[in-house]
């Protein structure tokens, strides 16, 4: 497990891609900190890129990637190797590789300019997000053997989380405007990776009173200790879940 491991970061690392998604991070990061007089305000910035860059390029390469190594995987389910070991192996090379990119790219830049609980919560979220985009992107590959399908099915997963679903939600507020929807607003929010981040940084930052009566909500419950650990863990399940239905499919898939 461990070589296979070794072999997919080395893999992804010399990749020209990933290169170049590493110093457009960096680069970007400290321009929006360099252009901010405030620190907090760069952070600010930064998480819009968090919320959206991030995850896209996440599930996009990971799909592209996982499509492209399709031999390599044939070669190793040949081999005595348990499928799982295979699947695991892949993903845990893919994740750390993203994560990796992320820490350099963004992590660096936040720990100089705003090396607090706040930029750590930033980094941990961006760490989350791309594991749990990789996961989302081998269970969407592992349905699908139609390359250009699978890598449709990856961006129309990302519109969803990123744009159509704020969309949905704020149609069920407007047509139950005349209900106290907002406690329920909690509970739909940890069906959206990026929206439990968004809430979970913006809360973080003190910033809640922006977000009216339901930041104040929000705030009553994640501000809690049990509301954080029940975010990080639903975040948790974002990543667990997916990686444990692309494992039993890919037991039973015919390669």
């Amino acid at each position: 497990m461990k070589k296979i491991i070794k072999y997919v970061i080395i893999d992804i690392l010399r990749n020209k891609i990933m290169i170049a998604y590493t110093v457009f991070l960096l680069v970007l990061s400290f321009s929006i900190f360099s252009l901010e007089d405030n620190s907090a305000k760069g952070l600010l910035g930064l998480l819009n890129i968090i919320l959206i860059i991030v995850p896209l390029v996440s599930i996009i390469f990971s799909t592209i990637y996982v499509y492209n190594s399709a031999e390599f995987i044939e070669l190793l389910v040949s081999q005595p190797l348990k499928r799982k070991t295979i699947w695991m192996s892949l993903f845990t090379g893919l994740s750390s590789s993203m994560v990796l990119a992320f820490l350099i790219g963004t992590g660096i830049p936040v720990l100089i300019y705003q090396p607090d609980i706040t930029g750590f919560m930033m980094i941990i979220i961006g760490v989350l997000l791309s594991v749990i985009f990789v996961a989302i992107a081998m269970l969407a590959t592992v349905k699908t053997r139609d390359k250009a399908k699978g890598i449709g099915i990856a961006i129309l997963l990302w519109l969803y989380f990123s744009l159509l679903f704020d969309g949905f939600v704020l149609f069920l507020v407007f047509q139950f405007s005349d209900y106290p929807v907002e406690k329920l607003m909690v509970t739909v929010s940890m069906f959206n990776p990026l929206d439990l981040a968004r809430i979970m940084i913006l809360l973080k930052m003190d910033v809640s009173a922006l977000m009216g009566y339901t930041g104040a909500v929000f705030k009553d419950f994640f501000g809690t200790e049990i509301g954080m650990g029940l975010s990080f863990t639903v975040l948790l399940l974002w990543t667990i879940v997916p990686v444990w239905f692309s494992i039993r499919k890919f037991n039973t898939k015919d390669l």
